[in-house]
């Protein structure tokens, strides 16, 4: 069987331990009547799953990536997560602002992938 190439399983992998950390700080907001320390230990139990899945991402993906760019795309992967959990869990708009908000993450994504030739001494 033919492995997969490691920024499939890099980012497969914190695809899904961001689907449980979304859910772990922010899923509670539906329910605002729980009492907090309830809250607080569910969301610390959906977290466990998020390490079990980031922290082998990490691992795995060290070396074919930098670990600035492990933690550009957790933070792309964290805003694209938060952005559909916000509109369909939460029921909240995603505004203009919010747009350009990402857009000037996106930039900046870009810059710490970006190759640029070392100047000549």
């Amino acid at each position: 069987m033919p492995q997969l190439p490691v920024p499939v399983i890099t980012i497969g992998l914190l695809i899904l331990s961001n689907l449980f950390m979304t859910f772990a700080w922010y899923g509670h907001l539906k329910f605002k009547a729980a009492p907090l320390a309830l809250v607080i230990l569910i969301s610390w139990g959906i977290a466990f799953f998020e390490y079990v899945l980031q922290v082998p991402a990490n691992r795995i993906g060290h070396g074919h990536f930098s670990a600035a760019q492990l933690k550009t795309i957790q933070e792309v992967i964290t805003l694209s997560v938060f952005a559909l959990f916000s509109v369909l869990y939460l029921n909240e708009p995603i505004r203009w602002n919010h747009l350009v908000g990402f857009g000037f993450i996106a930039l900046g994504a870009w810059f710490i992938f970006a190759q640029f030739a070392s100047p000549q001494a």
